[in-house]
């Protein structure tokens, strides 16, 4: 068995083409949908992301507003730009680039972007609705994940799941929403004995611990979904997973591949929080 490429460059340009139209019916009823992005330094990552997103939210005609401060800013002035950022009408998203610099309390910055605006979906309210079944903002790789599954047709109810890596940002929301979609979920970690027989149980894996190649062939269950949302980049300059890959698509019936995979669903999925709140508010008047 050779599994399918779950393609999620593929997926995201399609979805994508679908926001065009959503951005071409809030302009009609006078709004232009608003994400603004705010970076604090100048790690060379965060400033590639944050121009990808920019741009991302440029091709569908979004407005896009980066806010770049510089490395020594203080708490207090990133608070300051995120209340005007709160209280400007033409935004309706505001995105804090993570990391930020060591002298700056995160969750802080989280926790002072209105939850209304909170698009990341990392604001304690909205990761409370998560877990009440409420409707709020859902991080967006989580959120692209599950549009990968639904996109390739993948049944979830009263399948076994499994998540490794138990982050506050892909795991744990990640646990939540395949459980929301009635998946029997077993959410595995650092700590977890015998990592291997709980992985060999899934149909569906998804994978973001953070550790190069950690998920061998040996791992998967035959047959078995596979979703890879780690990123690296090796001592060869070449980017790879969370999961081996080459070995694994011998073994799994489809498979998600780095890059190209869940990656740009992340910042597709972050349109469409942006495009949800922007509804929101025409709804509103």
């Amino acid at each position: 068995m050779t599994a399918a490429r779950l393609d999620g460059a593929a997926i995201a340009r399609e979805l994508r083409a679908g926001f065009a139209a959503r951005v071409q019916r809030l302009a009609a009823a006078g709004i232009r949908p608003g994400l603004a992005v705010v970076l604090v330094g100048d790690d060379p990552a965060s400033r590639v992301y944050v121009r990808n997103k920019v741009q991302a939210c440029e091709a569908i005609g979004m407005l896009s507003d980066a806010h770049v401060l510089g490395a020594d800013t203080t708490e207090a002035a990133v608070l300051e730009r995120i209340a005007a950022l709160n209280g400007d009408p033409r935004i309706d998203g505001v995105l804090v680039q993570l990391p930020l610099p060591a002298h700056i309390d995160e969750d802080a910055i989280v926790e002072a972007i209105a939850t209304h605006k909170d698009v990341d979906g990392f604001h304690r309210e909205n990761v409370g609705a998560l877990s009440q079944g409420r409707p709020g903002f859902v991080p967006c790789t989580p959120r692209g994940v599950v549009a990968m599954l639904d996109h390739a047709g993948v049944e979830l109810r009263g399948k076994e799941a499994v998540v490794v890596g138990r982050s506050n940002i892909v795991g744990k929301p990640m646990a939540q929403l395949l459980t929301a979609r009635d998946a029997t979920v077993t959410l595995c970690h650092s700590r977890t004995v015998d990592l291997a027989a709980h992985t060999r149980r899934a149909d569906v894996l998804v994978v973001a611990a953070g550790r190069p190649l950690m998920i061998g062939a040996d791992m998967v269950k035959p047959g078995a979904v596979v979703i890879d949302v780690g990123i690296h980049r090796g001592s060869d300059g070449k980017l790879c997973g969370d999961v081996d890959y080459d070995a694994c698509r011998e073994v799994a019936s489809l498979i998600s591949p780095v890059p190209g995979g869940v990656g740009p669903m992340t910042i597709t999925m972050l349109l469409a929080n942006t495009l949800d709140a922007a509804e929101r508010r025409a709804a509103r008047g």
